[in-house]
């Protein structure tokens, strides 16, 4: 059974900064990649970023210079830093590992607002 557990999120203002993690629990063999999502009401689930296990990142042009995604391979965890936030950021974020499947996290609220 593979579970994801995160945490960091909250309510910043505009030009604030946020970092989620995310840690994997279960019996992982092999992890190919992992990821941030976010979700709106009303708007499909959409890729933040993701890193593979060796260290290859691509970011969604929205986050890009603002976000910083980043593992640590041996506990299991990615981490999302998110710097200058937005009004527009406003979403839950979800994590996702991609192992023999892809599995999800609970999600976090990250709210900004003034």
């Amino acid at each position: 059974q593979v579970q994801l557990v995160e945490s960091g999120g909250g309510l910043v203002q505009p030009g604030g900064s946020l970092r989620l993690s995310c840690a994997v629990y279960g019996s992982i063999f092999g992890i190919n990649a992992m990821g941030w999502y976010r979700q709106v009401p009303g708007k499909q689930r959409e890729l933040v970023a993701d890193i593979t296990t060796v260290g290859y990142i691509h970011y969604a042009n929205s986050v890009k210079g603002r976000f910083t995604i980043s593992r640590d391979n041996a506990k299991n965890t990615v981490y999302l830093q998110m710097d200058s936030l937005k009004p527009e950021d406003t979403a839950v974020y979800y994590c996702a590992v991609d192992t023999d499947g892809v599995y999800w996290g609970q999600g976090t609220q990250v709210t900004v607002s003034s």
